[in-house]
């Protein structure tokens, strides 16, 4: 639901009650994963998708009943079978499981809020009950950065354990399912939480204001990072030359410290060294490599990893730490220009993010990756 908050605020505003469809967990080609939410009004508007058209229609229409009548949540699912694949099974060969939730602004008042820090820009977590007892299907708290959880789900304890979980999705800037046990004292039988996670967008920080740095910055805008792009040398890192980034002159190495000081990285935070200079380079790896950030890579040829990564020991970085290092930056794809050079670093970062191969899906290599059948978001933070 968080996805379409900026489409949803009017509707809670002027306090519409509508139906949202949220896909809770999906196996095989499934095209859509947990948190895609379709939403219904009572005119029959639809707001976003839950499967790419394969079983829109189908939900549509049950989102329509339980706004016209009885409004408890209730699950769906949709699979491929010979019997069903053209009428509303997914032709694709997934399977997928959705949450129905009626929603009426006027009895949720944290809707409203959770929608509003979405669309704002501010991080944000919703975690529902979508599978366990029936008299709790559907409860939801919300977790915010540096505030108590929000909400209940029933029970003081289940609330605790809940919550920790929630908010620690929320730093991971995931979305996903976590499985809450009997064994963890917290629930007489077991339970699965949706959590839906908005936060602020992952930052790609380039390193080398080159014109490989440009095409880099404009691909990582268009995958959806905020890109900033660092040089200590005036003259060429300007505003005019990268016009898809944030443009700071200053020491590498320095800057990315300062950005770690004031919590600005994350776990999803990649780093692109194309400075080709090892007064820059190596004084930033150093630090880089021992920060708890996505992905580290740096530009150069096979020669110069091998002398960058001695350097790199002589400074005390271990093997495990060299070992997160990327270099040469980015998948062969026979890249010749600074854009070609950018889509294959591109390409890494994406593979890297999902546990890609970056091997041809004509090979036979799964084409969906890190989404278990479950969906389960515990064994990805």
């Amino acid at each position: 639901m968080l996805e379409l908050a900026a489409q949803l605020l009017g509707r809670t505003r002027s306090r519409t009650p509508f139906v949202v469809a949220t896909v809770t967990s999906v196996a095989g080609s499934a095209p859509r994963q947990p948190g895609s939410s379709l939403v219904v009004n009572a005119d029959g508007t639809v707001l976003g998708n839950v499967s790419g058209g394969c079983v829109d229609a189908a939900v549509h229409e049950a989102c329509q009943r339980m706004l016209a009548g009885d409004h408890r949540p209730r699950a769906l699912r949709f699979g491929y079978s010979d019997a069903d694949a053209l009428g509303v099974g997914l032709t694709c060969g997934g399977t997928i499981e959705l949450l129905l939730r009626h929603h009426d602004p006027a009895t949720e008042p944290w809707l409203e809020t959770a929608l509003a820090d979405a669309a704002s820009g501010h991080a944000v977590a919703v975690a529902t009950i979508v599978r366990g007892p029936d008299t709790r299907l559907g409860r939801t708290i919300v977790a915010r950065p540096g505030r108590p959880v929000a909400g209940t789900l029933g029970d003081e304890l289940l609330d605790q354990v809940a919550g920790a979980q929630t908010t620690g999705a929320l730093h991971a800037g995931r979305t996903g399912t976590i499985e809450l046990g009997v064994a963890d004292g917290c629930c007489r039988e077991p339970m699965t939480l949706l959590v839906e996670t908005s936060a602020p967008p992952p930052r790609m920080l380039v390193f080398g204001a080159i014109d490989h740095a440009s095409a880099l910055a404009r691909l990582g805008s268009f995958l959806g990072y905020r890109v900033t792009v660092c040089d200590a040398r005036a003259t060429f890192a300007t505003p005019e030359r990268f016009p898809d980034a944030e443009v700071v002159v200053e020491w590498p190495h320095r800057y990315l410290g300062s950005q770690a000081e004031a919590g600005l990285l994350d776990r999803r935070t990649v780093v692109c060294v194309l400075t080709h200079d090892p007064k820059f380079d190596l004084p930033l790896l150093t630090s880089a490599l021992r920060m708890p950030v996505a992905y580290v890579g740096a530009m150069g040829s096979r020669r110069t990893h091998e002398e960058r990564l001695n350097r790199l020991r002589e400074a005390g970085l271990t093997s495990d730490e060299l070992d997160r290092l990327h270099s040469p930056i980015g998948l062969d794809l026979g890249a010749r220009t600074p854009q070609e050079t950018a889509l294959s670093i591109a390409a890494e970062i994406v593979a890297h993010r999902h546990g890609g191969s970056g091997a041809p899906l004509s090979t036979g290599v799964p084409i969906h990756h890190g989404v278990p059948s479950s969906g389960a978001l515990a064994h990805s933070i």
